[in-house]
């Protein structure tokens, strides 16, 4: 059961011609909790695993911005300037081993955690002539990560903090009419688990992130946009969750490369084409070769589709989604099944009403959503066995809807 309330406040002021001051306010509460059983009775052998997740979460923000525009002889200068805080109280936050979601066997984790977050960016933009603009931004953040644990007798409140700041550099050259060329770098961090990072004071709290993109994006003829890049992903250090395990597991450092590819061609003046396309490589760079793989990470996607849109309130799309096997596990000894699933959308609109209908899964294929290796045991077996384990997709799935405009 999940459950979510959400409250947005926002006020912008128009300064003068060139300036603008925007605020805003936010409130989130958030309900979770979810029961499951990923290694059946590898622990218990008589109960069982099943596990039951369970918190109630407070989301306190805010954030301002300041955005002005300068106009010289040679360009303009655009900056942005901005400033924010994020506050989550995450109350009696459980990981808890159960039976039959009734009765509770012992707390594996029980706890509050606090997490404050507050940051500051300054963005500067300068575009020459409309033809080359260069981006340079810095944002610093601070965070404060806080765990009280509820599990011990004693009064147990910790808290860590740290801070980090990141850094961007964008290029955008446009070659003519038909054509733009980018370059984007920039850094940032991967963030930790409060539960971790709270008991090791603070080790590895806000590892580095480091990335570049490099692109163009053209028209071969008027109705046509192609969009190659390239890009590069380095991470200082990657973690996986283990959900029954209340951890969060360093794996080391990662390197990612990848070329993408995305096109929309606009066939007639009511059909529509899309694709995304993206080829992935990735791997743990401190690891030998044949055992760096990184679980799960895709190799190859692809999503798109056809869309029709007429002038006469009939609209409709055929779509696809595509993701190959890709390695389970570090050695690659366990593979994760790809798949290939197709959707249809329809819909009429008058300025009355309108009606539509969702088919997902057109073909009720069978395909795996959630994948992972990891060890298991049935009722009754002595010994445990490492094998893939899934979350089935949505099969044929249809809804009709129908909204009435007043």
């Amino acid at each position: 059961f999940t459950g979510r309330t959400n409250a947005n406040l926002e006020y912008s002021k128009i300064i003068n011609n060139s300036t603008t001051f925007k605020n805003q306010v936010y409130y989130s509460k958030y309900y979770f909790e979810l029961y499951s059983n990923f290694t059946f009775f590898l622990e218990d052998s008589i109960n069982g695993d099943e596990i039951k997740q369970k918190e109630t979460r407070n989301i306190y923000g805010y954030k301002g911005s300041l955005t002005k525009e300068n106009y010289f002889e040679k360009g303009i200068l655009s900056q942005d300037y901005g400033v924010g805080f994020r506050y989550d109280q995450v109350l009696d936050e459980e990981l808890s081993h159960t039976i039959e979601r009734d009765i509770t066997l012992n707390y594996l984790a029980l706890g509050n955690v606090y997490e404050s977050n507050i940051f500051g960016y300054i963005s500067e933009t300068f575009s020459f002539n409309n033809n080359f603009s260069i981006n340079g931004a810095i944002r610093f953040d601070y965070f404060n990560f806080a765990y009280d644990n509820l599990l011990d007798s004693l009064y147990d409140y910790k808290s860590v903090d740290d801070h980090i700041p990141s850094f961007k550099l964008n290029f955008d050259y446009k070659i003519n009419d038909n054509t733009l060329a980018y370059l984007y770098t920039g850094t940032g961090f991967h963030s930790n688990d409060a539960r971790v990072v709270v008991p090791v004071n603070g080790l590895e709290t806000l590892p580095m992130a480091y990335g570049a993109d490099l692109g163009l994006q053209f028209k071969p003829y008027s109705k046509l946009i192609l969009t190659p890049a390239v890009w590069v992903l380095y991470l200082e250090q990657e973690f996986v969750y283990v959900g029954d395990g209340a951890v969060v597991e360093p794996s080391g450092k990662t390197l990612r490369k990848g070329i993408d590819l995305s096109a929309r061609w606009e066939l007639t003046n009511w059909l529509f084409f899309d694709t995304d396309i993206n080829f992935t490589q990735g791997e743990a760079i401190d690891e030998a070769e044949g055992e760096n793989y990184i679980p799960l990470a895709p190799d190859f996607t692809s999503i798109g589709g056809i869309t029709i849109k007429t002038q006469k309130g009939f609209n409709g799309s055929f779509r696809y989604r595509y993701m190959d096997d890709r390695p389970a596990n570090e050695t690659g000894s366990v593979i994760a099944e790809g798949y290939f699933v197709n959707d249809i959308i329809l819909e009429y609109t008058t300025k009355k009403y309108s009606i539509g209908a969702e088919i997902q899964n057109l073909f009720n294929v069978q395909w795996n959503e959630a994948q992972f290796d990891t060890e298991s045991r049935l009722f009754g077996e002595t010994e445990s066995v490492s094998e893939l384990h899934y979350t089935p997709g949505v099969p044929f799935y249809a809804k009709v809807n129908l909204s009435y405009f007043f």
